[in-house]
């Protein structure tokens, strides 16, 4: 069984995966103060709720937004059971063919999504990641990493439109407004917050088919890509464990 780890500026995803099948998929608020005993305690946690214990772990791989968590997390894999730990990072083999101006910059959550994206999906295409940035990674036809874009996440957008204002509430983004023109604020700030985060979405999307000249597959992951991608024009794939599979899949290709 192999251990992929992704740690977020927010949350860090742990799945696990036997050959190409997902066992499990958990999360937990990313900590930079705890040490390696209390992350080795909670991820020993997870895999006992799930029915395996330290036993069935071949080795593991992680990626990170937050590299001063990657030695934190390392040890705390290595203290449930010395095995083989991956980290996504220079050297590691990806099978990308990286054309950006400088290829060390580019964030390994955007490597694991388009090693995943390469693997599964026709090219060209775009992979839309929304977590605490809203991250679009482009590849061309030939397998290039072109680059992309990186604009502030939905959570960070809606969290400083209610603290920068004195009548603006903190509110939820369960369901989107049915009309775009609010009626009340809780209303507005929601059409405002969907309805223009899909806008974005959409205007971006046509704006890299016409920089690439060409169609392309469309596919989005992260907390609220559901929710926002659901009121786009565009055609969107949605794959929650893009990250994850993309994990599993530079493993593989470092352990042959």
């Amino acid at each position: 069984m192999i251990l992929t780890i992704d740690i977020g500026n927010s949350n860090i995803t742990i799945g696990a995966y036997r050959k190409d099948e997902l066992l499990f998929l958990s999360r937990m608020g990313t900590d930079r103060s705890k040490m390696p005993d209390e992350y080795a305690i909670a991820i020993r946690s997870i895999l006992h709720l799930y029915g395996y214990n330290s036993d069935d772990l071949d080795g593991a791989i992680i990626s990170s937004v937050v590299p001063p968590l990657i030695p934190s997390m390392k040890q705390a894999i290595s203290r449930i059971k010395p095995i083989n730990i991956l980290t996504v990072g220079p050297g590691i083999k990806t099978g990308l063919h990286i054309a950006i101006d400088n290829p060390a910059q580019l964030g390994a959550d955007l490597v694991c999504v388009s090693v995943a994206a390469q693997e599964k999906y026709p090219l060209p295409s775009i992979v839309i990641d929304m977590g605490t940035a809203t991250t679009i990674s482009a590849m061309d036809r030939e397998g290039k990493m072109r680059g992309g874009s990186i604009m502030p996440g939905v959570r960070i957008s809606l969290e400083a439109l209610s603290s920068r204002t004195a009548q603006l509430p903190q509110i939820d983004l369960t369901e989107a407004p049915k009309n775009v023109i609010g009626a009340n604020t809780i209303d507005c700030m929601r059409s405002g917050v969907l309805y223009g985060n899909a806008c974005m979405l959409d205007g971006m999307i046509d704006r890299y088919r016409a920089e690439l000249g060409e169609d392309l597959t469309v596919i989005a992951t992260g907390g609220l890509a559901p929710s926002i991608t659901a009121l786009c024009r565009n055609k969107i794939i949605l794959d929650d464990n893009l990250v994850l599979e993309g994990l599993r899949i530079m493993y593989e290709k470092n352990s042959k």
